[in-house]
This record gives C-alpha cells, structure tokens and sequence, in this order.
C-alpha cells in the first residue's frame, strides 16, 4: 500500500477503536467486561473509561508476565515508540530469538485490550498505564530502570551542565537544552560509550555495575570518594537531591546491552511431570476417593441429621464444634473444614433460622441421597468448581485479626474458582495418567498472573493453587495426582495428548509456534449448560468404577458384624440404628450394645423384626450371644412407663420403684411416691427417661391413653434454602446478545456524535445538542422529505434522556416525523415537541 493509500494514522484512542471492526471490538469488551457496565454511548466514552485507573489496573493484573513486561518496556520508551525500540529493550543487543519471535504477539495482546494504541512506528501505551509503570522515586520501575538524562538534569544549574558535557569529552554547547542532549547522544552511542567506560577506574564501573539492574538509586557524602567523583564529573551519575545520586536510563541500557529487564519470559514455564501412572491406576484411584468423599459428606450430615452444631453470634462453627466434627469423621481438622464447606456450597448444609439457631441438613439433601452415586459425587464436584468460598483460610485471622471459622463469614475469595479451573486446566494439557510437579504448576500460574495488589495476594493466589491440588486429589477429580477421565470430562476438555516427543506438556493447547506459547490456553470455563452436560458425561463414566453396593454382612459371635463393602441404602440405615460403627475402611465393623439395641426397639422394631432382619442379611448364622442380647433388652423395654405429670413413673413392681427412690443418682429428678406403683417426677418425660436410662434401667415412653408410645429419632431439617452464590471477581463476561446489543449501541451513538454537520449549523459547544426553533426545525424536516437529505437532531425521550440521532425522515404530519434512523438502524416515530434542533449534515457525511 502507498503513503498516499494507507488510512491516516489515529490520533487519539478512541481514534484507534473507532477504526477498529465489530469483532475487535467485541474481544475488547469481553476481556475487559468492565467497560461495558453500564454500556457506553459511543466510542469516545468507552475509550475514556479504558483509560480510568481503577480500569487500567484490573487489565495490566490479568496480563501475562511477558505481555506485562513489553507494558513495562513501553513505559520507560520514548512516547510515541517505535517497534524497532520497543523490540531493542525486549531483545537486547544480541537479539534474543524467542523474544523477537514472542514480541508482536504481545504487543497485538496490548492492542486488543486498549493498553497501547497505534501503528508500529508510534506506538503508544495508554498514559494511565504510564503513570503506573514508568519509573520514579516513589514508585520504581518494574525494568529497575531509573529517569533519563533530560529528566534527572531538569533542575540542575547550565554551568554545572557544561562542566559534565566537558569532562565527558564533549564540545561545549551555547544552552543546556543541547548539551544535555548531546550527553544523552553519547550514552546511547555503543562505540563512543564503550571507549568512555574503558578509560573508567575499575572501582567506579563496579558502582555502575551494582546500580544497572536496580533499584537505581544510592547516596553519596558531601565529599565523594575518588570513583564516585568521577561518575559524577561525567554525568554517568547524576544527583537527584542533597546525599543522593541516581543512575541514568541511557547509561543502564548500555551496561546492561539495552535489555530493559534482568530476564525477558516469552515462554511460559513447562508444567514438569513428577509420575506417570497407567490411566487404569488413575481413574481407579480416583473413584477410590470419589467414594470416600461421599462416605464422608453422608456421614457428616448423618451426625447432623437431628440437629447439628449452634450458629455462633458472629456466623460459623465454634472451634470446638469443629474439632467434635474432626474426631466424628475422623479425619483432620483443616479436612473436616473442607468437608464442611463443600456440603454447604453443594446446598446441603444450612443454618435453620431458629431462635436457638443451629446447623442442619436441608430438604436438598434427601433429594441427593436419592440420587445415585455418581450423580452426587457429580452435584459435589460441580459446586466445588465454581465456589468462592475458601476451606483453606479456616483457621486464619481477618483483616481485623478475627478468627476465620468454618461456614462464617470472610472466607469468600472471588480469584478461587479461576485458580481451581486453571490448575485443572493444566493439568489437561499433561499426557494421560502424568502427575505434575506441583512447583512448576505454582510457577506456571505466576507467570500467567505475575502482577498483584500486594505480597499476601501473590501468596494467596499460590495457596489457592495448592488447596486445589489437594482437594481435586480428595474429591477423586485426580487420582494419584494425575487428572483422571470423569476429572477430564467435568472440565469438558478434549482428549489427552499421547505421551512422546511431539507432545507439549507446558498447557493445553500449546501447540502453537514457540513465539504463542504464552497464549492463555484455549480450555476455559463453562456456562452453566455447558457445565450441566459436562458433569452429567463425567458421572457417566464414574458409575461403573464405584463398588456395586451390598446387602449382607458377616454377623461374629463377639458382638460385631462386618460390611465388606458398601451397603444398599436400606440395610445400611437399619444396621446404623441396631448398632454403633466401630471402625471404618476398606471393611465396615459394626458393634452390638444394649444401647444400640434399644435404639431399634424405640424406633419401633420389635424383637422378631429384628431377629428376622439379621437373619435375611446376614451370610452367617445369628450368633447366640446376639440373639440373647436381643431377648434380654427387648424384655426389660417398656417395663416401666414414663408420662406426663409433670411426669410419672409407674410400675407393676413396687420394688423396682423403691430402688429408683433409694438410688443417690435420682436425686436430681425430684422423685416422690404417689402410690405403690406410682412415682411423680419433677422433670419432664424427655429428662426423666434419659435419667433413668443413665441409671441403668430401660423405660419406655406411654400415651396419655397408656398405650407405650414408639418414638423414633426425627430427622431435623430446615426450610428450604439456596446453595450460597460465589462472589464475582469483577463484572461478568457478556453473552453474544448482550454483546451485540452494546456494540450496536456504541457505534449508534458514535455515528451520531461524529456525523460531519454543515458550517455553521452545529452548536459551538462539543457534544452539545443541536437547538433551533419550532418553525425553521419543521420547515427543514419537510424540505429533507422531498431531497431525501439526511439530518443530525437532538431529543429527548419520556424520562427525560437526551441523545443525538441522524435521521432521514420520511413524512412529516400531525405533529410526527417518521424517520429511518440511521443510528438504530430502523424506521421510528418521533414528536416533533421532543426535538431540541435540528442541523443538516455536510455533503461529504456517511
């Protein structure tokens, strides 16, 4: 393309987006989704907002290390830069081939998020990231790169000025502006600089040297000493106030070959493998823990089924409560935590609003014991995807040093589901059953996210990473470390690369040329659709590796049976209420006690119920020291009966209530004879039958009719309640309508602000509203019917908005113009009353 051809280069950015197409644009506003909340009203707006701090800084924290170090390079650049200096601080002297290779992929990246706007001969990076990024005494510079000669000689006296350019070996100049730019000619000549520092004492290149990669500043006395006297005679240092000297720009890029960083990354860090495990091993392993995870959640609700721990006044679970959790699901306390949190996030778990409030199951969570097993290990992995809720932080204090307690509030941390989804996500990228080094996951992730607030955010954004390893490993989404296939299939990746030499094990989708591979991989996060068929595919192939549950055990004569493996929903909850569970793992020992036993009976079950119910499941035969302790406590159940009397004990065996009276253990329960056969008690039927059971005996509840009453332990639940939301992190990304929509409306708005008017006919004032008078506005409308002429208007809608339109109107009656618009590109009606002016476009316009 010739000079005369090719399109005016942009002035401004807003200059840059408006020459940009729909699809340009539309990457914009989706990797930057804050400029379009709410939706600009044309092109000089939104470029406005993409250069607000708050903006800018959210961008430059999603760059990559290597884009963001090219952001830092432009900062310490001229301004405009051109590519070639741009490539010269990125590459060096000798020309790194991996960042030239890299660098015009980085700079397209600044582009596309409106970070630097221009041709590759002016370069420009937005002025509020060079405010943020270029060099200064109270912020330094990333690069370690200090002010340059003009900047750091800006208030020193001309004679002082003169003496440097002479001792430097230049000739002397008749103002301070050229001597200074001579000075900074000769430090960025190579030859002649090179042959200044060969005549420098060893000591004094030994100062430059310590202060050419940064920080670039450092103090000296009143009386320097000899090495520094002649850095400073020479302007190779110069000062910057009283006792302190800094470094020239020009003269640490020619120290350092004009590298603007120590170490330029354009390569992402490879993801190492530290295992590769057969994929069988992997997705055995995996289901192994997918079971165990839902073993664990049902156990946890089951021990909260009547009511679980109080809701402390500030929200969560106390500590100690958390610790009884701990020992109940005999597991840590950190992993107690995480089990907790997990069942919450999933829905399962609520507070149930009363006035004494406490913990429980909701209704959602008999929906899901229903479910079969994948299912919910699919319902717990998807909830665990996208939860902002943190389990790792339990234990740790706020920023107002307060304790952080499970299912409390302050544990939220909106970055989480990112990490969880990206450490999956590279793990996607490994051969099929390879286990990664977590160091090189830790490091991969910092390069993808180098730039953050401050040291504890990089610190959490690597402890979000580590928890997602090993929770991923818990929940059986890995096994073995490695990423198994119902793991693969949740996050909807594709096939895993075969292992050999042509595979790529730094990131999904790397299989770009050196120079891309930083490009984020391709793996992102799912719509919630897209999510639902995900988890319902990696159920799919869950199912078939869970153990086939069982309906039998193997009943001992030590009072014991043994469950070799899961159990049919039925027997399990009917064996959990006959008997205590006494030891956990590959095999299930269940205890017989007459607690236990007298558990089933009030619960309903008599003696023959149960004998026939050990009896069906049982592979041996009924132990006669269990049948015997069957007998004996059904025996002794219901030989005495508690009412309400307050409360009353009466039995046939007037001895039997002698020896309650005389008993010192009874004292508490305020009881007295009413007759022979009848006790009167103080507390109420619930205290007075757990009293005597505490003394040994095994009343049994009755009716005000006397009838035994069965009671059976009811399952506590709350009101319905929502799984809680995840926190954003930030404005959502918009859907292709909403996308649409905007970019329709940017460019109407744009048209109408940037239409060219006819001298003299648009208002003086910028972005004003055109104003004439009733009669010359009708009069120009019906001359533009008959010319078919286009028209720029200001109007006013109902609420009272103004905007600019351009409009060709196509009948004027009744108080109406009907016009198309060509700024929303359909015919519309307009009242005449709401049009503040109009103005005819130039003849050049559209």
């Amino acid at each position: 393309m010739s000079t005369e051809d090719r399109p005016p280069a942009p002035r401004s950015l807003a200059e840059a987006l408006r020459a940009r197409g729909d699809a340009a644009l539309g990457a914009l506003l989706r990797s930057r989704p804050d400029l379009i909340t709410p939706v600009p009203t044309d092109l000089t707006q939104l470029a406005t907002r993409a250069g607000t701090r708050a903006s800018v800084v959210r961008a430059l924290e999603r760059l990559d290390r290597f884009a963001l170090q090219t952001a830092e390079a432009l900062a310490v650049a001229a301004d405009p830069a051109a590519y070639g200096e741009l490539l010269g601080l990125m590459a060096g002297d000798d020309a790194d081939p991996a960042v030239v290779a890299a660098l015009p992929h980085a700079v397209d990246l600044l582009r596309e998020q409106a970070l630097v706007w221009g041709d590759d001969d002016r370069l420009r990076l937005v002025r509020t990231a060079r405010e943020l990024l270029a060099p200064s005494p109270q912020h330094p510079s990333p690069t370690g790169l200090g002010p340059t000669v003009q900047e750091a000689t800006a208030g020193m006296s001309p004679g002082r000025i003169q003496e440097i350019v002479a001792a430097a070996g230049l000739a002397s100049t008749h103002d301070s502006v050229s001597a200074v730019t001579a000075l900074a000619g000769l430090f960025t000549d190579r030859a002649r600089m090179a042959a200044l520092l060969a005549d420098a004492p060893a000591d004094s290149v030994e100062v430059l040297e310590r202060l050419m990669w940064g920080p670039p500043y450092g103090q000296v006395t009143h009386d320097p000493a000899p090495r520094l006297r002649w850095l400073l005679d020479r302007g190779l240092l110069l000062p910057t106030a009283p006792g302190t000297v800094v470094l020239p720009r020009e003269v640490a890029l020619h120290l350092r070959r004009g590298l603007a960083h120590r170490a330029p990354e354009p390569v992402p860090p490879v993801v190492e493998t530290a295992a590769v495990h057969r994929p069988q091993v992997v997705d055995s392993a995996a289901a192994g823990q997918a079971y165990t995870a839902l073993a664990t959640v049902e156990e946890l609700l089951k021990d909260w089924d009547e009511g679980g721990p109080a809701v402390l006044r500030a929200g969560g679970l106390s500590v100690r409560d958390l610790k009884r959790t701990a020992v109940a699901l005999d597991v840590p306390e950190p992993a107690a935590a995480f089990w907790v949190e997990l069942a919450y996030a999933a829905g399962l778990i609520a507070s149930d609003g009363e006035a004494d409030e406490r913990y429980a199951a909701t209704p959602a969570y008999d929906e899901w014991l229903e479910q079969p097993p994948a299912e919910r290990w699919s319902r717990l992995v998807t909830a665990w995807l996208v939860a902002t809720r943190t389990a790792g932080l339990v234990g740790g204090r706020d920023a107002k040093d307060r304790t952080l307690s499970a299912l409390g509030p302050g544990l939220d941390r909106s970055a989480a589901p990112e990490v969880r989804h990206r450490v999956l996500a590279l793990l996607a990228g490994l051969p099929e059953g390879a286990a990664p080094a977590a160091g090189s996951v830790l490091a991969r992730l910092r390069w993808e996210r180098p730039l953050r607030g401050d040291r504890r955010e990089d610190d959490l954004r690597g402890r979000l990473a580590e928890w997602a390893l090993s929770e991923a490993e818990q929940l059986g989404v890995t096994g073995r470390g490695a990423l198994s296939a119902q793991g693969r299939a949740l996050l909807g990746a594709p096939p895993a690369p075969a292992p050999g030499p042509e595979a790529e094990p730094s990131g999904p989708g790397d299989k770009l040329p050196v120079h891309h591979h930083h490009r984020p991989a391709p793996l992102t996060a799912l719509s919630p659709a897209e999510q639902a068929v995900a988890s319902a595919a990696a159920a799919r192939l869950l199912a078939p590796l869970l153990p086939e549950p069982l309906d039998h055990v193997l009943l001992q004569a030590d009072l014991t049976a043994v469950a070799p493996g899961p159990l049919r929903r039925p027997l399990a909850d009917m064996l959990g209420v006959l008997a205590d569970v006494e030891s956990k793992g590959g095999a299930t020992v269940y205890r017989f006690t007459p607690g236990s036993v007298r558990r089933a009976l009030d619960a309903g079950q008599a003696a023959s119920d149960l004998h026939a119910f050990l009896a069906a499941h049982s592979r041996t035969p009924v132990p006669q020291p269990l049948a015997y302790l069957i007998d004996d406590v059904a025996r002794r159940h219901g030989h005495l009966r508690v009412g309400a009397a307050s409360a009353y004990v009466r039995c046939d065996d007037d001895a039997v209530l002698s020896e309650i009276l005389a008993d010192k253990r009874a004292a508490g329960l305020g009881l007295r004879r009413l007759a022979p056969t009848v006790l009167a008690a103080q507390a109420d039927p619930a205290g007075l039958l757990e009293g005597l059971r505490a003394m040994g005996f095994a009343p049994a509840a009755e009716s005000a009719e006397g009838d035994v009453l069965i009671t059976r332990a009811l399952a506590h639940r709350t009101p319905l309640r929502t799984a809680p939301e995840p926190v954003p992190d930030g404005p959502p990304v918009p859907d292709d309508t909403l996308l649409a929509a905007a970019l329709r409306a940017v460019r109407a708005g744009d048209l109408a602000s940037t239409t060219p008017r006819k001298p003299g006919t648009a208002p003086a004032g910028n972005g004003e509203l055109p104003r004439t008078g009733a009669a010359e506005t009708l009069a120009t409308m019906q001359a533009a019917v008959l010319t078919g002429e286009a028209l720029w208007i200001g109007y006013v809608n109902a609420e009272g908005a103004a905007s600019q339109r351009v409009i060709a109107p196509i009948r004027v009656e009744g108080g109406f113009v009907t016009a198309y618009d060509h700024t929303a590109d359909e015919v519309r009606t307009y009242p005449l009353h709401r049009i503040t002016g109009v103005a005819e476009l130039a003849d050049d316009a559209g």
